[in-house]
């Protein structure tokens, strides 16, 4: 039996041609990610820094103990007023 070394060396040669595909491919997946923050959600985070003001921070406690106690009471002429322009469009 007669071995022929051409075709031994073509599939090393295949071989090597798949794994260097591999590693193209992993290279690109090791890419690193990237966060960008859009101007609209700084400003959220600005915001949100203003909501530590104490005097305000004060007036958010207070509201939550007169809801948690049932003594919160909703004035109805203010929530009309403020809802009747969008009713009138």
């Amino acid at each position: 039996m007669k071995i022929n070394e051409s075709q031994r060396i073509s599939a090393m040669n295949q071989y090597q041609r798949n794994t260097e595909a591999r590693g193209h491919v992993n290279k690109k997946a090791r890419q690193l990610d990237e966060v960008s923050i859009s101007p609209e959600a700084k400003e959220m985070l600005d915001a949100q820094s203003r909501v530590s003001d104490p005097e305000h921070a004060k007036r958010i406690e207070q509201l939550k103990q007169s809801v948690a106690t049932g003594t919160y009471h909703v004035d109805a002429n203010k929530i009309a007023e403020k809802l009747l322009p969008y009713f009138r469009k």
